[in-house]
C-alpha cells in the first residue's frame, strides 16, 4: 500500500532524474547532515544499479564535528561517488573574504566559496538538501531555483511549477539550485530515516558531552567552542536535532537514542530544529533570505 513517504519518495526521484538529464553538469551538495543523507540515499535509489552520474560536493567551513566528517567520507565511498571538497578556509586565504577571525562565524562565506567551485567546475545545477519547513525564506523558494552569474537569488523571478512540470533549461550565465526535498517535514525525514534504517552521524542520537549554555543554546566545548570569563561547562545527554558549524550549533537536551525514539521526539516538538539550535540563523528575522540573495544554498 502506498503511503505517504513513498510519494515523497517517488517526487524527489523524479526532480533527481529530471535535472540530471536536462543539465550537463550537476553536483550534489553534501553537509553530512541527515536531510543531505536522505538527499544523497535517494540519489542513490534514482540511478541504481549504476554509480551517480555527478559528483558530490561539501562545501567546508572547517569548523565541522569530527563525526559528521567521518560520516561524509564513509556515506561517499559506499556510493562510490566523487568528492569535492571546497574549502571556506582557501577561500579567505585567496583574499576572495574577510577573515572573520578566530571561532568568527564563517558561514556567509560558504555562499562565495560555492559560487567558486560552481564556476571552477562549471557545474549547471546543483542539488540540495533544504526544505520548505525549515524557515520562511526556504518556503518562498520553488523547487528549481534559477541563480544568476554571481549566484544570486531573486524571489520575484522565479518560474511557475504547475502541475509538478518543471523547466530546468539553463541560460547562459546562470545555473539552478534543485531541492527535491522541499515537500518533506523534518518528521518526514526521520521517519524515512527509520523506514530505510539509513545510517547518520552519531551526534544525532543522545549521548554524554561537555556543554556550556550560551545564547540560549548548548554548546559543545572543545576546539570550536571556548569557554569564556564566567562560564561552567557541564556534562550533559544531548543529541543534535541539525548539524552545521560546531561552534554555531547547539545541542537538546534529550535521551532519544534510537531512530524510533527520535520520530516520537520530533513528532510533538513545536520548534524547528534551525530556529532552536542555529545561532547562525537567530541573529534578524531576515538572516537566512539575506544570505540566500548573496548565493547561499
Amino acid at each position: 500500500m502506498t503511503d505517504h513517504l513513498d510519494l515523497l519518495e517517488s517526487h524527489a526521484i523524479f526532480i533527481l532524474r529530471e535535472v540530471a538529464a536536462e543539465c550537463e553538469r550537476p553536483v550534489l551538495l553534501f553537509s553530512g547532515g541527515k536531510d543531505s543523507a536522505c538527499l544523497l540515499h535517494l540519489a542513490g535509489k534514482a540511478f541504481a544499479p549504476q554509480a551517480l552520474p555527478f559528483p558530490v560536493m561539501h562545501v567546508d567551513t572547517g569548523y565541522n564535528f569530527p563525526e559528521v566528517i567521518e560520516f561524509r567520507d564513509r556515506a561517499v565511498e559506499r556510493h562510490g561517488a566523487r568528492l569535492i571538497v571546497a574549502s571556506v578556509e582557501e577561500t579567505i586565504r585567496k583574499g576572495n573574504a574577510a577573515d572573520p577571525g578566530h571561532l568568527g562565524s564563517r558561514n556567509r562565506i560558504q555562499s562565495t566559496t560555492l559560487l567558486e567551485a560552481i564556476n571552477e567546475h562549471k557545474f549547471d545545477a546543483a542539488f540540495g538538501g533544504a526544505r520548505r519547513d525549515e524557515d520562511k525564506a526556504r518556503a518562498k523558494e520553488r523547487i528549481l531555483s534559477f541563480r544568476d552569474a554571481f549566484g544570486q537569488w531573486d524571489p520575484r523571478a522565479q518560474r511557475p511549477e504547475l502541475w509538478q512540470l518543471y523547466q530546468g533549461k539553463v541560460n547562459d550565465g546562470e545555473h539552478l539550485r534543485a531541492f527535491p526535498l522541499s515537500d518533506w517535514t523534518e518528521l518526514d525525514i526521520w521517519q524515512y530515516i527509520e523506514r530505510e534504517n539509513m545510517e547518520l552521524p552519531s551526534i544525532y542520537f543522545a549521548h554524554e558531552r561537555e556543554v556550556v549554555q550560551r545564547d540560549g543554546m548548548w554548546l559543545s566545548v572543545g576546539d570550536f567552542v571556548e569557554l569564556r570569563e564566567g562560564e561552567v561547562s557541564e556534562r550533559r545527554t544531548v543529541r543534535y536535532r541539525t548539524v552545521g558549524d560546531a561552534n554555531l550549533t547547539g545541542a537538546v537536551l534529550s535521551t532519544a537514542a534510537t531512530l524510533a525514539e527520535i520520530v516520537e521526539e520530533v513528532s510533538v516538538a513545536n520548534v524547528s530544529e534551525r530556529g532552536a539550535t542555529r545561532g547562525d540563523d537567530k541573529f534578524s528575522e531576515t538572516a537566512m533570505e539575506d544570505r540566500k540573495r548573496e548565493g547561499y544554498f
